[in-house]
């Protein structure tokens, strides 16, 4: 699944009003984390993480990681904070807005 612009956009004014569910410190991207973020999916479609100082792992790169091995889209990383969306399989509670076809 690719998020467009406007879509990524949108999730972005919803990550604003969250608070960061996990921290990743100095022992950067662990497979502890990656299940527990994977595991919080399962009742959250929209997850903020933080990147603590003492990280030695460049904030972007670490998104990344934690983005492929949960399975989810990276919607923003702003400062030490990244956002990922994985939608529920069976109900979806964030409506994306719809993508428009080409003609």
């Amino acid at each position: 699944m690719t998020l467009t612009s406007k879509q990524r956009a949108y999730l972005k004014s919803l990550a604003s009003e969250l608070e960061p569910v996990f921290q990743i410190g100095k022992a950067t991207v662990t497979p502890e984390i990656i299940e527990a973020i994977s595991e919080t999916f399962n009742t959250h479609e929209l997850v903020k993480i933080t990147v603590l100082k003492n990280c030695t792992e460049d904030v972007t790169n670490a998104a990344i990681k934690v983005s492929e091995r949960t399975r989810s889209e990276l919607v923003q990383v702003i400062g030490r904070k990244f956002v990922l969306y994985k939608p529920f399989k069976d109900e979806p509670k964030i409506i994306l807005p719809k993508v428009k076809k080409e003609k």
